[in-house]
C-alpha cells in the first residue's frame, strides 16, 4: 500500500470533526473551547477525558492515552493508521494524497478499489431491484413476514437479485468492467461450457461489509423452494474471506464501544431483528463456526462478548469452540440463555426498542454467564449420572474446566453445585479441582497464557493489533511535574518558552523520553503536533499531553523562571550528593550555588 503523505494526512486531520468521531463512544460536553465526558479507554465515574475540537487531539487526565483523531480511530476501531487514515478520508470526503508507490503495489491497489466499486454498484443495484421491482414482491412479504421494517432493512442494504441469468453481467460490463474483474469480485460464475452468468438469481441478498462499511461480500436467501443451498455466501476471494468477516460489524461498532460489549448471533435476520430492537452491538458470524479471526476483530472492539447463538447442540458446540480460539485473545466471553428451538429473529419478530420482547431479550443478554459456567452446564446436562460409574465420568470431564478458572467465589459456588448434581461431597470436588490446578491429578489445568504469548497470539492476520486496556499512570515525582510543567507552559507561551527550552540541559531532566520531548519542542513549538512519528508512541503520547495541558494551565515569563530555577535547584543537589557519596567534599562553588539559587527561589514564590 502506498504510503500517504504528510500533507496529505494533514489534510484528513483538518477535515474530520473529532467531536462527532469521539461521541461516537462517549458523551461529551462543551467546557469552555474543550469537550469535556467520560473515558472510553477506561472505567470513570468522574470525567476527566478531554477533546480539543481546533487541534483536532484528545487526552485522557485519568489513564494518560491521548493521540489525534487518526490514533482514536485506530485505537477504538481496530484499525491499521493506514486503514485510519482511509476510514476518516472516505467519511469526510477527502482525496488522500499519497506518495510514489512501486507500480506493482500501485496496479494492486487500483485493482481492490476496482473490484471495490463493482460490490458496491451491484449492492445499489440489488437494493433498488428489492423495493422498486415487481418481481421482488415475494422476497418484500416474506421480509415482513419476519417482523423486519423498512427502515432496518434499508439502513443494511437488503437487497434482491433478480431471476435473469445475465442482469449484473450486463449492467457491470456496461460500466466498464470486464468479465474478469466481475467474477474476481465474486459476482459471475462460469458454466460448462465457460460462459459467464450471475453467480446470485432470484434470493435476497445481504452485503457484507467490513468494519469500514466497505462491501466484501454477499450472504443470499433462496426463494424458491427448489433452489439449494438455501443460504449461498460470496466464493473466497481478493476481498471476501468469511472467517475474518461480522456480519453488521459497521453498524455495530460504535454501539458496542459504548456497551462495552459484543452480542453475537448466527444469521443475517437475527442481525437485523436485534438492531431494529435497539439492540444495535449486535453482529453475526454467518454460521455456528466462530474463528480466531472473527474473535481477534470482537477483541478490538469490546471487552466482553455474549453469545447468543441457538440452544441446539451445533449452537453449544460452537461456544465451546469460541472458547478455544478465544485462548491468548483479551476478550471475556459470555454465553445468553437462549430457548431451545427459537433464534433472536423469532423472537424479536416485528418488535422495535422498547417492547416486551426486546426488554425480555436484553435482559437475556445482561443474565449471561462466564462460558465456563456454561460449559460446566453443560457437560452435567448430557452426563448419565444415574450411575456412580457415570458420575465419575461426569466429574472427569468437569474437574479440568474448573481447575481452568481463576480462583474466585465463581468457582467455589460452581464447585458447590457440581457437587450437588453429583450427589457428591463438596471437598471431593475441591480437592480433584486443587490436584488437577497443581498438575497432579487427571485433567491437568492447562499452562497459564504469559503476557509475552498473549500479545504475540493478538497480532490479527489482517494486520490489527489488541491493545491492552490502558493503566493508570503512576504518580509523577516533584521533578517531573515541573519539568512537564515548564514545557507545557513553553507550547503556551511560544515566544518565552523558546528561551527556556534552550537553557534546559539533558542534567535538568529526568528520563530520555523527556529530553526527546524538549528537543522536539525546540524545533516545533509553533505546531508540536505537525509531523510527529506515527511510530514513536512514547513521544506522541506526551506531547499530546503537554499539548492539551498548555491550552488549560496558566503560562507566564515568571512561572516559566520559577519551575527553571527548582529544576537547577534538583540538578545542583543531585551534583553535591554525588559528591558526597563519592567520599570528598562538595566543592565551595556548588555550595554556594545552591545557596544562590535557594534565595532566588524564595524569592520568586513570595512574590508570587
Amino acid at each position: 500500500m502506498a504510503r500517504f503523505s504528510q500533507h496529505g494526512i494533514e489534510q484528513v486531520k483538518e477535515a474530520a470533526d473529532i467531536v462527532e468521531v469521539v461521541s461516537a463512544y462517549t458523551d461529551l460536553r462543551r467546557a469552555g473551547a474543550r469537550f469535556n465526558g467520560l473515558c472510553p479507554f477506561h472505567d470513570e465515574r468522574t470525567p476527566s477525558f478531554s477533546v480539543d475540537s481546533r487541534e483536532k487531539l484528545y487526552h485522557c487526565f485519568g489513564c494518560g492515552v491521548g493521540g489525534d483523531v487518526i490514533k482514536f480511530v485506530e485505537e477504538k476501531e481496530g484499525l491499521a493508521f493506514a486503514d485510519a487514515v482511509e476510514a476518516l478520508a472516505d467519511r469526510y470526503g477527502v482525496e488522500v494524497e499519497r506518495e510514489a508507490e512501486d507500480p506493482k503495489a500501485e496496479e494492486a491497489r487500483k485493482r481492490r478499489a476496482r473490484l471495490g466499486e463493482v460490490l458496491e454498484r451491484t449492492a445499489g443495484f440489488y437494493a433498488s431491484f428489492l423495493w422498486d421491482a415487481e418481481e421482488a414482491g415475494k422476497a418484500r412479504e416474506y421480509l415482513a413476514s419476519r417482523g423486519l421494517g423498512d427502515q432496518v432493512l434499508r439502513d443494511f442494504g437488503v437487497g434482491y437479485a433478480p431471476s435473469a441469468w445475465d442482469a449484473v453481467l450486463k449492467r457491470g460490463q456496461s460500466a466498464g468492467f470486464s468479465i474478469e474483474e466481475l467474477q474476481a469480485a465474486g459476482m459471475l460464475v462460469r458454466n460448462k461450457q465457460g460462459n459467464p452468468y450471475d453467480r446470485f438469481r432470484t434470493r435476497i441478498m445481504f452485503p457484507v461489509r467490513d468494519a469500514r462499511g466497505r462491501v466484501q461480500g454477499f450472504g443470499a436467501r433462496a426463494m424458491r423452494p427448489d433452489q439449494k443451498p438455501k443460504y449461498l455466501n460470496s466464493a473466497e476471494g481478493e476481498l471476501y474471506r468469511k472467517k475474518r468477516t461480522l456480519y453488521g460489524i459497521d453498524r455495530a461498532r460504535a454501539a458496542m464501544a459504548k456497551a462495552g460489549r459484543a452480542v453475537v448471533v448466527e444469521g443475517y435476520t437475527d442481525v437485523l431483528a436485534a438492531h431494529q430492537a435497539g439492540i444495535e452491538e449486535a453482529v453475526a458470524v454467518m454460521g455456528t463456526a466462530i474463528t480466531p479471526e472473527q474473535v481477534q476483530l470482537l477483541a478490538s472492539h469490546a471487552d466482553e462478548v455474549v453469545l447468543a447463538l441457538d440452544a441446539d447442540r451445533a449452537g453449544r458446540e460452537a461456544m465451546l469452540r469460541a472458547q478455544r480460539v478465544a485462548a491468548g485473545k483479551r476478550v471475556r466471553l459470555r454465553v445468553a440463555g437462549m430457548k431451545a428451538g427459537e433464534d433472536p429473529a423469532d423472537t424479536l419478530a416485528g418488535k422495535g426498542a422498547g417492547s416486551d420482547a426486546a426488554d425480555a431479550f436484553r435482559a437475556t443478554v445482561d443474565a449471561a454467564v462466564d462460558l465456563p459456567v456454561f460449559h460446566v452446564r453443560m457437560l452435567l446436562d448430557d452426563a448419565d449420572l444415574s450411575s456412580p460409574s457415570g458420575r465419575d465420568r461426569a466429574l472427569d470431564e468437569v474437574v479440568p474446566v474448573l481447575a481452568a478458572m481463576p480462583e474466585s467465589i465463581t468457582r467455589e459456588e460452581l464447585e458447590r453445585e457440581t457437587a450437588g448434581r453429583l450427589d457428591a461431597d463438596a471437598g471431593l470436588v475441591a480437592r480433584r479441582v486443587a490436584e488437577a490446578g497443581r498438575g497432579e491429578g487427571p485433567g491437568a489445568r492447562p499452562k497459564p497464557v504469559t503476557k509475552v504469548e498473549a500479545r504475540a497470539g493478538a497480532e490479527d492476520r489482517a494486520g490489527a493489533p489488541t491493545r491492552p486496556a490502558p493503566e493508570a499512570p503512576r504518580a509523577l515525582s516533584a521533578r517531573e511535574r515541573r519539568e512537564r510543567a515548564l514545557l507545557y507552559m513553553a507550547i503556551a507561551s511560544p515566544a518565552d518558552g523558546q528561551e527556556f527550552l534552550e537553557r534546559l540541559t539533558a542534567e535538568h531532566l529526568s528520563s530520555p523520553e523527556v529530553e526527546r520531548a524538549r528537543d522536539w519542542l525546540a524545533g516545533h513549538l509553533e505546531a508540536p503536533m505537525e509531523g510527529l512519528s506515527r511510530d514513536d508512541e512514547v513521544l506522541v503520547s506526551l506531547i499530546t499531553d503537554l499539548v492539551m495541558r498548555a491550552e488549560r494551565e496558566p503560562a507566564s515569563r515568571e512561572s516559566m523562571e520559577l519551575n527553571f530555577l527548582q529544576l537547577e535547584h534538583s540538578m545542583l543537589e543531585r551534583e553535591i550528593e554525588s559528591a558526597a557519596e563519592g567520599g570528598g567534599d562538595p566543592s565551595v562553588e556548588l555550595q554556594r550555588r545552591r545557596a544562590a539559587l535557594a534565595e532566588r527561589i524564595a524569592h520568586f514564590e513570595t512574590a508570587r
